[in-house]
């Protein structure tokens, strides 16, 4: 099993997966590479959690010779994925890789960076779009950005995502790189989430971003620096 619990979040431990994130970290990688590791980032997080957390069963199936038992995912037709943009669109174009039928939303939020932080150490967040499918008592839901820092945005999708909606079977906040401080908000407040991040950072720095970090993930994406 390559997804570890480490008490503050559940860290996905896979090589391939590390390998790629070190490809991500590095100032030498541009914006093509940055973008389609994302993409390969989500892909391997996707599986991991087909892996790692989601129930199969055995079929009767026949073969062009004979008949014989299989097994299947169940479940695979129950998930949703929620898009916080913008960082998080090619990693979610990775993790549709593993779950090509999932239902998918959009919430658009950004923290206010010229506000500054607050006195407890987080961003004022303005979420400026939601489209969210309904979701079902039955589903696993994915809540996916590439980087939880404060845990500023991350609280404030999950409002949104929670609001009004029955509680999933399976609730998943998703993320390459955390934060403790941020890992920590999120689950004080959202203690139903299943904190899945590929790496747990050593801090956040006076602006309130991951060291060692990615950078910027959503500029160095779109290529907007």
């Amino acid at each position: 099993m390559t997804i570890e619990d480490r008490g503050d979040a559940k860290l996905l431990t896979h090589a391939l997966a590390q390998d790629t994130l070190s490809k991500l970290r590095d100032v030498e990688t541009e914006q093509v590479g940055f973008r389609k590791g994302l993409v390969k980032l989500g892909r391997i997080c996707g599986y991991e959690i087909i892996d790692g957390a989601m129930e199969t069963e055995y079929v009767e199936i026949e073969t062009p010779l004979t008949e014989t038992t299989g097994e299947t995912v169940k479940g695979l037709d129950d998930v949703v994925i929620i898009n916080v943009l913008r960082a998080a669109t090619p990693f979610v174009e990775g993790l549709l890789k593993a779950f090509p039928r999932a239902k998918q939303g959009v919430i658009s939020a950004g923290r206010d960076e010229e506000a500054g932080r607050d006195e407890d150490g987080t961003f004022p967040i303005t979420i400026d779009y939601v489209k969210l499918p309904e979701i079902r008592e039955e589903d696993t839901v994915i809540v996916a950005d590439p980087m939880l820092a404060t845990g500023s945005t991350m609280c404030a999708v999950l409002d949104e995502v929670l609001n009004e909606q029955p509680d999933p079977e399976d609730l998943f906040v998703l993320s390459a790189v955390s934060a403790p401080e941020g890992l920590l908000r999120v689950g004080d407040e959202f203690d139903e989430a299943d904190l899945l991040t590929v790496a747990i950072d050593d801090h956040l720095n006076d602006e309130g971003f991951i060291v060692p970090g990615l950078g910027d993930a959503g500029d160095r994406a779109f290529r907007t620096t």
